[in-house]
């Protein structure tokens, strides 16, 4: 019996082995591959058994699919309810620690959102090499530490130190999930797991101070540390029993092993057999170093990356500039408790869930009408129609928040702006998110890499300057220069540049997807 017959007679029957002269590695899609019979030596390459083979995670089914999404978006909520969640609590940070600048109180918020920036650099690529389960995992076990060790913080240095320790681990799910969705939905179906997926870190945002606002007025800051962590915990118990493997590389490396065991040592002997896409560059120095730099080379020679990551930088930012600033709102302009000024966030949350179900059916539904219009060719382009009523929503949401706060009008028309905010802020987040990840394919973790790098510094730089902005210029005027902000870079450019001109862009783009036609 030869050494292919030797292989394909153990009990791995879903495997599909190839024999050639020389590995010829390629990125396994699910889509079936021709055998080279014709050359007879010993390297053996492990393939999907066709488009059709259950252990593919495109080929999973509907109740797998959709349970690894809802604990990834899991992970990916709670993580961001801290990040906010201490912000009606900031008084009593400032009594405990003696904390008099407004500068240093703002960073005891953010600074785990600069966690968030340099984190995705070095998991995205740990991922490459050990699976998004496991690295999503630890590093949600390393966030859980961190977080429960801010409750016990004793100085100001320390409280800041755990938060930026808590949010390196927090964003991991920011830097993997996207990847997560991708290895399991095929473009056309995608829109909804991601409407989803972004929802989960602009929610968790808006229901992190609603929950410490109550806190904070009937408890004390250490709870607002403890509660996410006991929530945390539950999640993390589920992400061990439910949260399995998605990531084809490690798959078919899993499935090559397991033929090696399998083989007798007299068969085996010489024989390599290898992942279909084992390559050199699934070294972990290769994927460091192509990890690290590629998304800087991203936003150095891409003008799409540069456009939206400024634009989605913007957005991202002015969204934690209004949670730091709404519990002073209402408490400095309409006398609130803090515990019922922590209650507006609720139109920020209504805002951002009905736009993200009403968003996520139109992006896929446009999508397939443009695609079918265009002779079924895939366009990335097509998410972005979308783009433009948010770019829209947005300014108009800024500019009635600031004025009527100002001018203090009855408190449900400033709830109206805040929530045309939410609104247009997941619009814009969404559809962007799913454009980069159909342009990029392949290079769409160091796409959205990049992206992410500069929306979550412009997230931790925001909040530092609203109070001094507000103080000194007022909620209208204030707002109004954020609102013309958002009209500079999303009305005219953003979407209107990429929807006329992305194509061609990107056939020009190193990096990005070229069209089929």
């Amino acid at each position: 019996m030869s050494t292919t017959e030797k292989a394909l007679s153990q009990p791995h029957s879903l495997t599909r082995i190839e024999l050639s002269e020389a590995p010829s590695p390629t990125i396994a899609d699910g889509s079936s591959r021709s055998p080279h019979d014709t050359h007879e030596n010993h390297d053996l390459t492990v393939h999907w058994d066709g488009p059709h083979d259950p252990e593919n995670p495109r080929n999973w089914s509907f109740k797998k699919k959709w349970g690894a999404t809802i604990i990834v978006s899991a992970f990916t909520f709670i993580t961001p309810v801290s990040s906010a969640m201490i912000a009606p609590a900031s008084e009593q940070l400032a009594k405990r620690f003696d904390i008099h600048s407004t500068v240093l109180l703002a960073t005891t918020t953010s600074i785990f959102i600069l966690g968030y920036a340099f984190g995705p650099l070095f998991l995205g690529p740990l991922s490459e090499l050990y699976g998004r389960s496991h690295v999503l995992q630890i590093s949600n076990l390393w966030y859980l530490i961190w977080n429960l060790a801010c409750g016990f913080a004793r100085s100001k240095n320390e409280l800041i130190t755990f938060r930026f320790l808590a949010g390196l681990g927090g964003s991991a799910p920011l830097a993997i999930g996207g990847g997560v969705i991708g290895d399991l939905f095929d473009a056309e179906h995608r829109g909804q797991a991601i409407a989803i997926y972004s929802l989960a870190p602009l929610l968790g945002p808006v229901v992190g101070p609603l929950a410490g606002a109550w806190i904070a007025e009937k408890s004390t800051w250490h709870w607002v540390f403890w509660s996410t962590s006991i929530v945390d915990a539950a999640i993390q118990v589920l992400g061990v029993f439910f949260l399995k493997e998605t990531y084809a590389p490690i798959l078919l490396e899993r499935r090559a092993a397991e033929i090696r065991k399998r083989m007798d040592e007299e068969n085996a002997s010489g024989v390599v057999i290898r992942a279909s896409i084992h390559t050199a560059d699934r070294q972990w120095t290769a994927i460091f170093s192509k990890a690290l730099v590629r998304p800087f080379r991203l936003f150095v020679y891409e003008p799409i990356v540069q456009l939206l990551g400024f634009y989605l930088a913007f957005v991202y930012g002015q969204l934690y500039l209004f949670i730091t600033t709404i519990p002073s709102t209402f408490q400095d302009v309409y006398h609130e408790r803090i515990g019922i000024a922590g209650l507006h966030y609720l139109s920020l949350g209504v805002g951002l869930s009905c736009a993200s179900q009403i968003n996520a059916w139109a992006m896929d539904r446009l999508y397939a009408k443009l695609k079918a219009r265009n002779g079924g060719v895939e366009k990335p382009e097509y998410r972005l129609l979308t783009v433009i009523p948010g770019s829209i929503l947005l300014p108009a949401g800024l500019l009635i928040t600031g004025w009527t706060a100002q001018n203090r009008a009855f408190w449900l028309v400033p709830d109206v702006g805040i929530a045309l905010v939410g609104a247009g802020t997941v619009v814009i987040y969404q559809s962007i998110q799913a454009y980069v990840i159909d342009a990029f394919t392949l290079h769409a973790a160091s796409a959205l890499a990049a992206v992410a790098f500069l929306r979550s510094l412009a997230g931790f730089g925001f909040p530092l300057f609203a109070p001094t902005m507000y103080k000194a210029l007022g909620y209208g005027k204030g707002d109004s220069i954020l609102a013309a902000v958002a009209i500079g870079l999303g009305c005219p450019r953003a979407p209107w540049l990429l929807w006329f001109y992305g194509e061609q862009i990107r056939n020009t783009s190193r990096f990005a997807r070229k069209s089929d036609r």
